[in-house]
């Protein structure tokens, strides 16, 4: 006889695509920045494996640069991605594939960075009062809350990124 699985949780998933795409990772930095400093959804640390974790902590992030070869006409002829977990990283090797003599010989074409379709992502995790943890990830187009149950949990960020510029 088979054993079923229960459901126990009724985690939820929200995204709010934003109206205009982040700029840059400074504006992405700037709005992490601003939860990590001022934790306005009222976070609390907590224990796990002996260990107190803040309220609110950096989880995985991901910064991918694109550029693009153009010849001598602007059309493109071929592309680069690179991809690294830092801004640094990945305006450091940017520069390199730019800067690549052997590279954009076997591409053929003028490099160029196309920072219109740079994409970038930082996902924070968040232990709520109420116990539940759950996750924020911010995008360059969108932003996403998921493994919440409690509606209140939507409703405070919701509310805080309509004060957010970036965000609304």
């Amino acid at each position: 006889m088979a054993v079923d699985f229960e459901q126990i949780r009724n985690n939820k998933t929200a995204v709010r695509d934003l109206p205009a795409p982040l700029v840059d990772t400074t504006a992405l930095e700037t709005v992490v920045a601003d939860i990590l400093a001022n934790n306005p959804f009222g976070c609390v640390p907590y224990e796990s494996g002996g260990e107190t974790i803040p309220g609110v902590v950096r989880g995985r992030e991901q910064y991918t640069a694109r550029i693009v070869y153009l010849d001598g006409d602007g059309k493109k002829v071929g592309a680069a991605t690179v991809t690294a977990g830092t801004t640094a990283g990945m305006n450091a090797a940017a520069a390199a594939v730019l800067a690549d003599a052997a590279l954009t010989a076997a591409v053929g074409g003028t490099p160029q960075r196309d920072l219109n379709r740079d994409s970038y992502s930082c996902q924070l995790k968040c232990h709520d009062p109420n116990g539940e943890t759950y996750t924020l990830t911010f995008g360059r187009k969108a932003l996403r809350l998921t493994s919440y149950e409690d509606d209140a949990i939507l409703a405070a960020v919701e509310d805080w990124a309509d004060t957010m510029a970036a965000l609304s």
